[in-house]
């Protein structure tokens, strides 16, 4: 089952290859398609977004590192999908947004929390007991869409006839993204577990993923720090001169 689920994510992912990666920032290209583009265009760009979002994927990742059953693993991905569901179509129908390096670094915090957790370091180092973790999931979905909603509110206008379905379009994408990197994941780890180098291993890739983690929330904050304009007030202006041209 693992093969198999790691094939099909292959499949899925090699579909969406084409598409250029912009990672976390926001492609011109990317802003005229959300304008003038169709709504198979806006759920590919949301696909994208998700399949080259770092920080996401590796927080997914720290999800489902000791998660064996099936079970436990629709569990917690269904809590952190209703999470960053709930605050990205909220949070843009509403136009609630805020400075996109904050919400990055906020972010990057939540991929350490979960490598801690992973490596019991709050018991072990803090003496405290571990919050609820389905709870946690959820929470972070919370974190995770808020960001996943500053970034869509950087590609399309809020005045715009079919802005609530480009939302809809744009969360379809980001869940064919999550489903596609999730079957990649499942299926390598599932076959990692099954080698002599599963526990050897452990510890080091958690370890990797907090320093990952602080690596990226240092990044946000120093560009933060820097007084680097925040990417939306960029796109806005960008966006409007895009809506003007679309009708001349």
């Amino acid at each position: 089952m693992a093969r198999g689920a790691a094939r099909a994510a292959c499949a899925v992912l090699a579909l969406l290859a084409p598409v250029p990666a912009m990672a976390h920032n926001v492609s011109e290209q990317a802003r005229q398609m959300m304008l003038e583009g169709g709504l198979l265009d806006v759920v590919r760009i949301g696909a994208e977004h998700m399949l080259t979002g770092y920080d996401h994927l590796l927080f997914l990742l720290g999800v489902l590192f000791f998660l064996k059953s099936h079970g436990e693993i629709v569990r917690f991905i269904t809590a952190f999908t209703l999470g960053h569901t709930i605050t990205l179509l909220g949070a843009t129908m509403l136009g609630v947004t805020a400075n996109a390096y904050l919400v990055d670094a906020a972010i990057a915090l939540t991929v350490c929390y979960k490598a801690c957790e992973n490596l019991d370091l709050f018991r072990r180092w803090l003496g405290v007991r571990q919050p609820n973790l389905l709870l946690m999931v959820f929470l972070f979905g919370l974190i995770h869409g808020f960001g996943l909603s500053t970034r869509l509110q950087q590609m399309t206008l809020m005045d715009d006839p079919r802005i609530v379905p480009k939302i809809l379009a744009f969360n379809v994408g980001v869940e064919l993204g999550q489903i596609a990197a999730l079957g990649l994941m499942v299926g390598v780890v599932g076959l990692w577990r099954q080698t002599a180098l599963w526990r050897p291993v452990t510890r080091a890739v958690n370890a990797a993923l907090i320093l990952a983690g602080l690596g990226l929330f240092a990044t946000q904050l120093g560009h933060f720090a820097a007084g680097d304009r925040d990417e939306a007030a960029i796109a806005s202006r960008s966006t409007s001169l895009l809506s003007k041209e679309a009708r001349i």
